[in-house]
């Protein structure tokens, strides 16, 4: 069974690496978009977008995964900072408060043409954080330019005081959930191949 995972994000890739699944890799082509307000909807929106552009790319039958990710707290969504200046000033908002990772994924079945879409939350709760640490964060960490500043596979670890959740969702992909949603279509873990 072919496997196509619509991201070249190395975060995804090292999940489905744990695993062991073997994929390819297809990117989508297209400006991902999204007018609503509501964060779970809009990362749904947002991941169909990717696995339409993928499916439309491919010619061979494939279980085409898409996923795309926000964080989320008083009712703003943090995109990725386009500067250090930013990134200071997301870790700021969030220091000693609770941020929501959502991430909204899609399973394009080309199969047996059928889709699934779904959001998974993970509660991510920040210690009171000192702006001389955010400085020194934010010239540290080399995924500060990621999703909203921080990369809890990285430095930003040192700030969590705990998660209510699956970790795996903030790094991008919920992967027992979506394998929970792929059983759903009548798939199990037998039926992909495996990495050498």
């Amino acid at each position: 069974m072919k496997l196509i995972l619509a991201s070249n994000s190395k975060t995804k890739k090292d999940i489905f690496d744990m695993v062991g699944w073997k994929y390819e890799v297809v990117t989508s082509k297209v400006e991902e978009h999204s007018n609503s307000i509501d964060p779970e909807q809009y990362v749904i929106d947002l991941s169909k977008d990717k696995a339409n552009s993928v499916a439309s790319q491919v010619s061979d039958k494939a279980l085409i995964i898409a996923a795309d990710s926000i964080i989320y707290m008083d009712n703003k969504k943090f995109e990725k900072p386009k500067s250090k200046e930013e990134g200071f000033e997301n870790i700021k908002k969030m220091s000693g408060k609770v941020n929501y990772a959502v991430t909204g994924v899609t399973i394009k079945d080309l199969y047996q043409e059928k889709e699934i879409s779904f959001t998974d939350t993970t509660e991510v709760y920040f210690k009171n954080v000192t702006d001389d640490d955010i400085s020194w964060y934010v010239e540290n960490e080399k995924y500060l330019l990621n999703r909203a500043g921080y990369s809890i596979a990285g430095k930003t670890s040192i700030f969590v005081d705990k998660i209510v959740g699956d970790y795996y969702n903030i790094l991008g992909m919920p992967i027992s959930k979506l394998y929970s949603k792929l059983n759903e279509l009548g798939y199990n873990i037998s039926d992909f191949e495996m990495k050498d």
